[in-house]
């Protein structure tokens, strides 16, 4: 079975945050990054990784995407400093 992830990217500007959940992170981010996927991420240029959890499953992922996006922003800001204060892209990784 396929490990899943959850995964918080922003914009350049780092003004907005979309979480989402796969099974294939590579693939989805370069989705992301070449705007195939229409909506939110595609309207406002969100692209840049700056924080992601490897998960058992993708059931795993999409429970903990549901618990994220319950968060508030500041939350969710927290989350991504203790992990990336820098908030560097975390593509490459």
């Amino acid at each position: 079975m396929k490990r899943g992830y959850v995964y918080i990217l922003t914009n350049d500007r780092l003004s907005v945050l979309y979480v989402g959940s796969t099974n294939d992170l590579r693939k989805r981010l370069a989705h992301h990054r070449r705007r195939l996927i229409p909506g939110f991420t595609k309207k406002y240029n969100v692209h840049r990784l700056v924080y992601f959890e490897r998960l058992p499953d993708i059931d795993a992922a999409r429970r903990r995407e549901r618990q994220l996006k319950g968060l508030s922003r500041a939350k969710k800001v927290t989350l991504i400093n203790m992990a990336n204060p820098d908030r560097c892209d975390l593509t490459e990784l």
